[in-house]
């Protein structure tokens, strides 16, 4: 399916993006470093564990703020317009688990009208990089470092999301975050899981979701329409940036 269009203020956090990670680098370097972030998710996964090598090097950080951190956006936006969230209750404060450019989680806020935005992350880089996406997007972030897997539930409801950290995590990890989001859901927290469609990315779909409470269980297959920054880089490097696979879990509240 077409995706909705991105959200009216993003052009200025492309700005930023394109300012702050192309002043020092050719688009051939952003290339090269895209093809490495690419090969260490798809072929190599454990280089993209917290601690892996996937975020080393100025020219993998740049490719992975301007190629993936759009598309994310784009993908999160487009999901919660058609899981109709807005109008499921109130806004809630964001938890922005595995935050790392910020992408889904200010996704989350513009699409539900929350101002606050909590971003969580091993990586220093990534907790600065979601910084300045809250920023540039107008929202209100706070930062900390943290592992997915060790988190608690937060004190208050909260909108929390979880974009493409629990395929990254340990088993036992993974376990721990989906109690972690089951016992939040319970105390009125709602939830949005986001992974790769791809099996390979997820075997333990199926049976992680299921305790979920009330969770519904979507695949999607869009066609979005990236900044041309995205498009210029993610097709230099043999990718194809005007789709977006991912599956979700949403838990609404029950």
């Amino acid at each position: 399916r077409l995706a909705s269009p991105p959200p009216h203020n993003s052009t200025l956090w492309i700005d930023d993006l394109r300012r702050r990670h192309l002043a020092s680098l050719t688009h051939r370097e952003v290339v090269r470093g895209l093809r490495a972030v690419s090969s260490s998710y798809v072929e190599r996964r454990a280089t993209a564990l917290p601690g892996g090598r996937v975020l080393d090097g100025a020219g993998k950080r740049a490719a992975f703020a301007l190629y993936y951190g759009p598309l994310h956006l784009l993908a999160t936006w487009h999901i919660f317009q058609s899981i109709d969230a807005p109008a499921s209750g109130p806004a809630l404060p964001v938890m922005d688990v595995g935050c790392g450019t910020g992408a889904v989680g200010a996704a989350a806020a513009l699409a539900t009208g929350a101002t606050d935005v909590h971003g969580l992350d091993v990586h220093p880089w990534a907790l600065a990089e979601a910084r300045h996406t809250y920023q540039a997007l107008g929202l209100q972030g706070t930062m900390t470092r943290a592992s997915a897997g060790r988190l608690r539930r937060p004190a208050r409801p909260s909108l929390i999301v979880c974009g493409y950290v629990a395929n990254e995590l340990s088993e036992d990890d993974r376990a721990r975050l989906g109690d972690m989001l089951s016992e939040s859901v319970r105390h009125g927290s709602r939830v949005l899981v986001i992974e790769p469609l791809a099996r390979a990315a997820a075997p333990w779909w199926t049976d992680w979701t299921a305790r979920l409470p009330g969770a519904r269980l979507d695949e999607w297959k869009l066609r979005v329409a990236p900044p041309e920054v995205t498009r210029a880089i993610g097709e230099s490097a043999g990718l194809t940036p005007t789709q977006v696979n991912v599956r979700t879990a949403w838990c609404g509240g029950i």
